[in-house]
């Protein structure tokens, strides 16, 4: 699994364990690499720096979300399926220079591995709207 691949799963867990722990993105940071010395810098360092991104605008991702979702209230969608939408957003917004379709085959692949078969083709259409707004936006 190359770098960028295991530093998106990462920060997938990291959302994961917040989201789902009520934790504050401190107590992640603190809790979460404790168990995980293995992990190289180049893969903690991207992780980390796509957790900060997806936590401090979280807002405005969950909004997008909530946008492209349609019919789908981000609070009843799976919480897999919530926390890689929010982590592929987040890299987007903060990494202008991956291309869109990168970051979409990249969580799918994430996807593969966590989320339940029938979210691939959720996950796929979210994000590919949600890349088409954020291009847009960059664009204007």
């Amino acid at each position: 699994m190359g770098t960028r691949r295991k530093s998106r799963e990462l920060t997938m867990q990291m959302l994961f364990q917040g989201d789902l722990g009520k934790q504050t993105p401190e107590q992640v940071n603190k809790l979460f690499w404790t168990s995980r010395d293995d992990v190289d810098e180049e893969t903690r360092s991207f992780a980390e720096d796509l957790y900060r991104i997806a936590t401090v605008r979280e807002d405005e991702i969950d909004d997008l979300i909530q946008a492209h979702a349609q019919n789908w209230r981000i609070e009843r969608m799976p919480v897999v399926d919530r926390n890689l939408l929010r982590a592929a957003t987040a890299e987007m917004l903060g990494f202008p220079n991956t291309p869109g379709p990168i970051i979409i085959n990249e969580t799918l692949e994430v996807a593969r591995r966590y989320a339940a078969p029938e979210s691939i083709h959720f996950l796929n259409g979210v994000l590919d709207a949600i890349g088409k707004a954020v291009l847009k936006a960059r664009l204007a």
